[in-house]
């Protein structure tokens, strides 16, 4: 992206269509026979907007997500044990800073950079860019999660508020090319929410993919670099009227510069008990 990029934008948003059956994602190559139904197939074109004037403005609880500055200090990326041991700390102690979460356990991290479509460039860890709107968890899939994770602790943590969160950063450098939306939760609908299952070989999960509504207000940061840290909200046990699911996607910005960095980022998700 170019300094004439850090303005609002008519890009490509892929939101999904309901055809009256489940959709899913491979993770694998499914057999033949199988007819896949994949999320996404609906481009529409919208207007997605400049954060930064409102940048203190967004609420984790009304918009679905928040902006914050993160040390960058950790640059140990290709490190794993390193971000388990170092980098996780930063991330409990950014998301307890900015949500009031007594506990925030840590269950994964992803990569994010540009790869080749082929499955085999992809790993539990290092994966492409993600372009679809989509929030990670559901109503079944946030507490079954929990569940999987901390089997004897569930059902106690689950009588209390959980909320899910993924702490959104870009590596090391500024983002030049596939920057991340967000749609304001405030925006949507229930009838917009759509439930996509997750097909891998041992198992199968679930999260919500989006249909189109010219309702929806999308928000986005450009230029952002590794000194800032967006924490977006996938899931809230919460049912009060604040924000649940937080829909967001990478998307190809028109103006991005042909020699523009390839964007890297990670994202880190938490579980947080209130």
């Amino acid at each position: 992206m170019t300094a004439a990029a850090h303005a609002s934008v008519r890009a490509t948003m892929n939101y999904s269509v309901d055809n009256g059956r489940r959709l899913d994602t491979y993770f694998y190559e499914p057999d033949p026979a199988v007819e896949p139904n994949p999320p996404g197939t609906e481009a529409r074109e919208v207007l997605i907007h400049d954060g930064w004037p409102r940048a203190s403005a967004f609420s984790v609880d009304r918009e679905g997500f928040e902006l914050h500055d993160f040390a960058p200090g950790f640059a140990s990326f290709e490190d794993d044990a390193a971000i388990k041991s170092a980098f996780y700390a930063q991330i409990i102690a950014y998301v307890k800073a900015h949500t009031g979460a007594q506990r925030v356990e840590v269950f994964d991290h992803t990569i994010r950079k540009r790869l080749p479509a082929d499955l085999s460039a992809q790993t539990t860890v290092q994966r492409p860019a993600v372009l679809v709107v989509h929030s990670d968890y559901t109503e079944q899939s946030g507490p079954q999660r929990l569940r999987d994770l901390l089997p004897a602790e569930a059902e106690t943590l689950l009588t209390r508020r959980v909320a899910f969160y993924n702490v959104w950063k870009p590596l090391r450098a500024r983002v030049e090319e596939l920057p991340l939306a967000m749609c304001d939760a405030s925006t949507q609908v229930p009838e917009d929410l759509l439930t996509m299952d997750l097909k891998y070989r041992e198992r199968t999960g679930e999260i919500h993919v989006m249909r189109a509504n010219p309702a929806h207000r999308w928000n986005y940061f450009p230029g952002m670099d590794a000194s800032q840290a967006l924490l977006l909200k996938t899931y809230d046990s919460e049912t009060d009227g604040r924000a649940r699911f937080m829909f967001h996607s990478a998307f190809e910005h028109p103006h991005t510069a042909p020699d523009a960095k390839p964007r890297e980022s990670i994202e880190v998700r938490v579980m947080a008990f209130f």
